[in-house]
């Protein structure tokens, strides 16, 4: 049986200028085939050093060990300011602990029962979108769920549709944003002292501002809402009206922009991005694609699905695990040594940055059987479930575990549950998919398949 399609690798010595262009045009083509069977690696530039991380205990030291030790790089965050500001996916220390503390009440478990009316909604109006589109001519699956991912962001958070005016307008200024946005900062590969102006694109910043002036809206008219007792009860109201237990603060105006600008770029982007490979590796492995078909139709049998249907669906969230697994939304994450460190025998320098790559983890020949296989019947074995524990981190570890991890688990099974027992999806074998990363993992053109009505 043929293998989900995987970027090639590069040769194990380019010069830095040609790593930097490769870099430049997909994050994961950029890496040599070695990062697949080493424990650690080695990166050298002239500024700073790099190390690559796939040995288990030292990915569990630095992400649930000792996390404050590892704090995220500020590098990461050079390319992502003009639209993120300050928000909890980029800051460190006593600011980002205090973020957390109020944004993790808006995603403890109970939650996720009271926000699955709105992801429902979302579903069933991304199954009457794509009728007229199920016609059996190739379509690019992407941009469908990126349109069903946004409007579950905005139903969820602010009790909107994408429909809604200012929802539809935040929808296409992020998409432009995605166009103009480079894969890495000048500034985040060479130390620029904090005064200097950062080079930025033109494009990229004007986008950013329109995205911020959007959401800033939608955040007053909120805030305004909560103050008059007429504030629906979603993610938003949860969260603004959250005070931090040890200060009694809560987020003013411009530090929930921050928050919704994250929530937007990590809810939307990242979902979109594994519900895409999930109906393209099902479109692929048809046998896979019947079975969930049947065990919708049996979870949810003749009305709508509910919140107690979810733990029906062991099928989907297997197959759902292993796109995550084989295509991790966000292929690497960056932290930065606080102190001298020894990783393997070799030491590790303050300052140097500690690469995390879950794309390689997931896929790394000596810790899964068949890694670059699609074997959904993998996590039913003792074998799988080990791996689980110690090698998959699709939404980071730790402290700093994507507090939407759970939201996420239930939308993407959800949408997957009921996109497929609605439709079939098959390959375009004239357009198979290649994965690229920028921001995160997409198709290089697109993800094409065919649908047709069950």
């Amino acid at each position: 049986m043929s293998l989900p399609p995987k970027p090639p690798a590069r040769p194990n010595r380019v010069s830095l200028w040609r790593y930097l262009k490769l870099f430049r045009a997909d994050i994961l083509s950029a890496q040599p085939a070695r990062l697949y069977r080493a424990w650690m690696a080695e990166f050298r530039t002239p500024f700073f050093r790099s190390y690559l991380c796939n040995q288990p205990d030292l990915v569990a030291l630095v992400l649930k060990g000792r996390p404050d030790d590892f704090p995220k790089s500020n590098r990461v965050r050079e390319g992502l300011t003009p639209l993120l500001g300050n928000s909890v996916f980029v800051t460190n220390g006593e600011v980002w602990k205090r973020q957390r503390r109020i944004i993790d009440p808006a995603f403890e478990g109970g939650r996720l029962r009271h926000v699955f009316p709105a992801m429902l909604e979302a579903g069933e109006s991304a199954v009457r979108r794509l009728a007229p589109l199920a016609d059996g001519a190739p379509r690019d699956i992407e941009g469908e769920a990126s349109h069903v991912a946004a409007d579950v962001i905005f139903r969820t958070l602010f009790s909107i549709p994408i429909e809604n005016e200012v929802a539809a307008r935040v929808f296409d200024a992020f998409r432009a944003h995605q166009r103009t946005q480079p894969v890495v900062n000048l500034a985040a590969l060479i130390p620029l002292p904090k005064w200097m102006p950062r080079p930025r694109n033109r494009a990229t910043r004007a986008t950013a501002q329109v995205i911020r002036g959007l959401i800033r809206q939608l955040t007053a008219e909120r805030m305004g809402s909560i103050e008059a007792g007429t504030a629906p009860e979603d993610l938003a109201t949860k969260i603004m009206t959250t005070a931090d237990p040890q200060t009694g603060q809560r987020f003013d105006t411009e530090e929930m922009v921050d928050q919704v600008a994250i929530f937007f770029l990590a809810g939307h982007e990242t979902s979109a991005s594994a519900l895409g490979w999930a109906l393209y590796l099902l479109a692929l492995y048809p046998e896979w694609q019947e079975k969930l078909a049947a065990e919708a139709e049996a979870a949810f049998g003749d009305g709508a699905p509910e919140f107690s249907h979810m733990s029906r669906l062991a099928l989907t969230r297997d197959v759902f695990r292993e796109t995550l697994r084989l295509y991790p939304p966000v292929p690497m994450m960056v932290r930065e040594a606080r102190c001298l460190e020894e990783f393997r025998g070799r030491d590790i320098a303050q300052g140097s940055q500690i690469v995390l790559s879950p794309w390689h983890l997931h896929r790394h020949e000596r810790i899964w059987d068949a890694p670059d296989a699609f074997q959904p019947e993998r996590y039913g074995t003792d074998e799988g479930r080990k791996c689980l524990r110690e090698a998959f981190i699709p939404f980071s570890a730790g402290q700093r575990v994507c507090p939407g991890a759970g939201f996420a688990m239930i939308e993407g099974v959800l949408l997957l549950a009921m996109l497929v027992r609605a439709y079939r999806f098959e390959p375009v074998t004239e357009r198979p998919a290649m994965p690229v990363a920028h921001l995160t993992v997409r198709g290089k053109d697109g993800i094409w398949l065919k649908i047709t009505p069950r």
